[in-house]
């Protein structure tokens, strides 16, 4: 055979191989008729086709689902579990239930006092602190309210009232009046004392300890270091126990961003 239409014949092979649709058209019925007298098997036209393009769409479906589970995997083993912070032991043995009661009442500090009326105060203030000395509690509260009515200008008042309620176990109400103290006098040393108590009372331990600090530092007095010595050891606890867990936050916030970075 000429060697120019033997490779045409090859060609023609070749394309046949690469698209066999092609010996469905019309014009090569003969051949198809010829490889078939040879046993041969030729799929009905665009079956062939059909196929190929389901096997291609398949193999991108999959390549797509290895790289979404591939992608999915690496977020997962990349992906942190969140902090959660233990428990702290604590000794909480003369810690109080929190007083909900109304709040005491308050006086109005834009009231002119009178002398008068800061005379009345004082004899109300010292009968309160008769009460105290007898246990009679309830009725040193009500005097003191009387002489703080009488005079609200009075930090002394507030402060002294602040200790009766922390004899009552009433440790909100005792920071409402060392509060209204302070308030009025910022260096009053028993209004520090006072609401330092009443939040450790409350476990409030790192802000008793504070107030406590600044009491002592005005005023110094044996209470106020015996609470120091019980509460301290809380306060100190829970003051580290904060720092190593934003310093676990800090690292685990710098590694996600540095993962994202890369």
């Amino acid at each position: 055979m000429d060697a120019t239409k033997l490779n045409k014949l090859k060609q023609f092979v070749e394309q046949c191989k690469s698209d066999p649709s092609l010996l469905s058209d019309p014009p090569l019925s003969f051949f198809r008729d010829y490889v078939e007298s040879l046993g041969g098997n030729i799929p009905p036209a665009g079956e062939y086709k059909a196929k190929s393009h389901v096997v291609a769409e398949s193999d991108e479906e999959m390549g797509d689902l290895e790289n979404e589970t591939h992608k999915t995997g690496a977020a997962e083993e990349e992906e942190e579990p969140e902090i959660i912070e233990s428990d702290v032991e604590l000794d909480e043995s003369d810690a109080v239930d929190p007083d909900n009661d109304e709040p005491q009442q308050m006086g109005d500090p834009s009231v002119e006092v009178t002398e008068e009326s800061r005379d009345a105060s004082q004899e109300a203030k010292s009968q309160a602190m008769e009460a105290i000395s007898e246990g009679k509690l309830e009725e040193a509260s009500e005097l003191l309210t009387k002489a703080i009515l009488l005079n609200p200008t009075s930090a002394i008042m507030y402060a002294t009232r602040a200790t009766v309620y922390i004899k009552m176990k009433k440790p909100n109400a005792a920071i409402r009046d060392a509060t209204a103290a302070l308030e009025i006098n910022p260096d009053s040393a028993k209004g520090y004392k006072s609401r330092g108590i009443a939040r450790a009372m409350l476990g409030q331990w790192g802000e008793a300890a504070k107030d406590l600090h600044v009491a002592s530092k005005l005023d110094y007095d044996e209470e106020i270091s015996v609470v120091l010595k019980k509460i301290e050891p809380n306060a100190c606890k829970i003051e580290e126990h904060h720092k190593k867990y934003e310093r676990l936050r800090k690292e685990r916030e710098d590694r996600k961003i540095e993962r994202e970075r890369l």
